[in-house]
């Protein structure tokens, strides 16, 4: 795929975007997280070149890399995967614009831990497993206000910034649906919270229209792959 061809893509997928967030809201704005898992640092310099900024890394060691790489751009790169404690160092060593995914209070307290060593702060949402699948990581709905909060209270490294949740796995729109709406209820009681991180390549639409204002989007945004 051409340069061009990439923006004509690229353009349309912005399109759909502004379609789905004209239906909620003229003033509802929405960011994109392209996540470059799949790809390598040449397809992210492409995708920058036609415009996008912020970029989402699912594995510390790739984020590591592709900052390295890339480091002559100012990409805002971003944590989405599953973080483990033993990789908190290298991924401070990146510092990143926002993570994604603070799925316990173990990992939350290992963080600020880690930052009031160094002296630092780190934008962070909190993860919710609103589809309630064994499969995914992030705090119960039902808990996951009292966890918010605590983290707030005893992480104060941590500014957080709102929540982040993966949308049900499942072919029926009214439970992938449910699971955004349940994020978005949520995400309404934080205090102070701008980041409503929910929708990938499959279901950005539906999630955008059940109010996220922040999507993580891969292997539509790199269709060569």
């Amino acid at each position: 795929m051409t340069t061009l061809e990439h923006k004509l893509h690229f353009d349309r997928i912005i399109e759909r975007i502004e379609k789905a967030r004209l239906s909620v809201d003229g003033h509802h704005i929405v960011k994109i997280v392209a996540a470059s898992k799949y790809v390598d640092a040449d397809a992210v310099a492409t995708l920058y070149s036609i415009g996008q900024r912020a970029f989402g890394e699912n594995r510390v060691q790739d984020l590591v890399a592709k900052s390295q790489t890339l480091s002559e751009l100012p990409i805002e790169w971003h944590f989405i995967g599953t973080l483990q404690k033993n990789k908190i160092n290298h991924l401070l060593s990146v510092n990143p614009f926002l993570v994604h995914s603070i799925d316990s209070l173990d990992l939350a307290r290992a963080l600020n831990e880690r930052l009031e060593r160094e002296d630092k702060n780190l934008r962070a949402l909190v993860q919710v497993n609103s589809a309630y699948e064994e499969s995914k990581s992030g705090f119960s709905p039902e808990t996951y206000l009292e966890h918010y909060a605590q983290i707030h209270e005893e992480c104060p490294r941590l500014r957080l910034q709102g929540i982040m949740s993966i949308g049900a796995h499942c072919d029926d729109p009214k439970i992938v649906a449910k699971s955004f709406e349940t994020t978005h209820a949520l995400f309404e009681k934080l205090p102070n919270a701008t980041v409503c991180s929910m929708g990938m390549s499959s279901d950005f639409e539906l999630a955008i229209r059940c109010g996220a204002n922040m999507v993580r989007l891969g292997s539509i945004l790199f269709p060569h792959i």
